[in-house]
């Protein structure tokens, strides 16, 4: 672990599998109590400097990006063997972190003067709101982390950094690998299990919790956090539906929709979980889809030609496979995949099902897996009210030749982000955030970064 800028031993360890092949791939530290104390005190020691040295920090950020970037190769097979995905989404991962790094590192917080005249000024500033507990997910175990870290460390902000158990090892290197990048206590990184991040949530330093996760968790964490009236940033679970309208291109749109919802073998937060799609145009949709999946190399991401890894974890696995299965007892039919790939690992087939409804519960839940449900509707006012039946909000996309009827019809769908011929897609500046049940607050852009500061306002008379 990195604890005040030090390698830190664990007391005790635990293992860390890889979902390739079922075996162990490595162990991970398990931070006790009295070192979680040493990593807070740590950062708010370090936080009293770190705070009015705006230079230094920029400077610090930028020479983050170029470690990762000159480690990318070693961080992208850490990622594939805990994590599953292949090596080319490992590596578009690290480079997206090392592009958060360099934006945050360029970016100014904002400042308002509301009043200058012969009698007042008045200016509202943003200042850091202290040390930050970071949790972060298995999916994307290195972008999420740095996702939380680029912006709280460029507001002034010293961070305590959990990642998940399924994956620490990549994070556990990155901490090495940027020791000698950040002064002593602004960046610790520690591991271990639920019991530790709850122990975060609950600890006295900490001003702000950072968390990435299930609904479940992400409410424990708000409660854990209220007592000490703590911010929280929640980045939750997500039930994307993509919406086609009936004047889509059907060779344009298969690749994307389906590249959308089966990246990272289905794992991500804001991928597509179901599809609506016009009666007259099912069938094809349909086709093209199957198509699409039936072309997937399935197998190990650490070798090459590999398009789709294994689920992270024998959890998930046992998930998709159990809302599959409750699909089919529902009526549905598998028009692809539906069955576990045989052999080590946590592999399950591509799936497509059809001759769905609403109130199924693959329809209803997130699977967070390579299953996606396709469903048919005749009225577009209908397909949206079904879309936003959910306790979710998290990202949704439309599908069309038109593009202002399909803004028209994105800006009427609950979610935090509404794509238009696109899915998960982010330019720098862009926030990203749920609403409902998928999340709080921001990351992303300006608002991400004003997610990790109080505001002041400075009102002066002059005499």
């Amino acid at each position: 672990m990195t604890i005040a800028g030090r390698f830190v031993e664990g007391t005790d360890y635990f293992d860390v599998e890889n979902p390739a092949t079922g075996e162990i791939y490595g162990r991970a530290p398990e931070c006790s109590p009295a070192q979680l104390d040493d990593a807070m005190e740590a950062a708010q020691r370090a936080f009293d400097q770190w705070k009015d040295d705006e230079q230094s920090r920029r400077g610090c950020l930028l020479a983050a990006a170029d470690a990762v970037e000159g480690a990318l190769e070693d961080l992208a097979s850490l990622i594939t063997h805990e994590q599953g995905k292949p090596l080319a989404e490992a590596r578009s991962e690290l480079a997206d972190a090392c592009s958060d790094l360099r934006y945050f590192a360029r970016l100014e917080l904002p400042r308002e003067i509301v009043r200058d005249d012969e009698r007042t000024f008045v200016e509202v500033v943003h200042r850091p709101v202290g040390p930050v507990a970071a949790i972060t997910p298995w999916n994307f175990p290195v972008g999420t982390a740095v996702a939380k870290l680029a912006p709280a460390l460029a507001a002034g902000c010293t961070v305590v950094l959990k990642p998940s158990p399924f994956t620490p090892l990549s994070c556990l290197r990155l901490g090495e690998l940027l020791r000698p990048v950040f002064p002593p206590g602004v960046l610790n990184v520690v591991s271990g299990g639920n019991e530790l991040g709850a122990a975060m949530c609950a600890h006295p330093v900490p001003r702000h919790v950072s968390f990435t996760g299930s609904v479940a968790t992400g409410k424990k964490i708000s409660a854990a956090a209220a007592p000490d009236l703590k911010k929280v940033t929640l980045e939750l679970g997500g039930n994307d539906p993509a919406i086609l309208l009936d004047d889509v291109d059907l060779d344009e749109m298969a690749g994307r929709v389906f590249a959308n919802a089966f990246s990272n073998c289905g794992q991500v937060c804001v991928a597509i979980k179901r599809v609506y799609v016009p009666e007259r145009l099912y069938d094809d949709v349909v086709a093209a889809l199957v198509e699409k999946a039936a072309a997937l190399k399935v197998g190990d991401g650490s070798l090459e030609g590999v398009d789709l890894g294994p689920l992270t974890s024998t959890t998930q696995l046992d998930r998709v496979a159990e809302l599959v299965d409750d699909a089919v007892a529902s009526g549905a039919a598998v028009a692809t995949g539906g069955r576990r790939v045989g052999g080590p690992g946590h592999f399950y087939e591509p799936t497509v099902l059809t001759g769905l409804e609403d109130g199924t519960r693959i329809v209803d839940e997130e699977q967070f897996g390579p299953a996606l449900p396709i469903l048919s509707y005749r009225d577009l006012d209908d397909a949206i009210q079904r879309a936003n039946r959910t306790h979710f909000g998290l990202g949704a996309s439309v599908w069309t030749s038109d593009l202002a009827r399909g803004a028209a019809v994105a800006r009427r769908i609950d979610a935090g982000t509404a794509w238009v011929n696109t899915h998960q897609s982010a330019v720098p500046g862009q926030p990203f955030g749920g609403i409902k049940w998928s999340g709080i607050g921001v990351e992303g852009g300006a608002r991400g970064l004003i997610e990790f500061t109080d505001v002041q306002a400075l009102h002066a008379s002059k005499l």
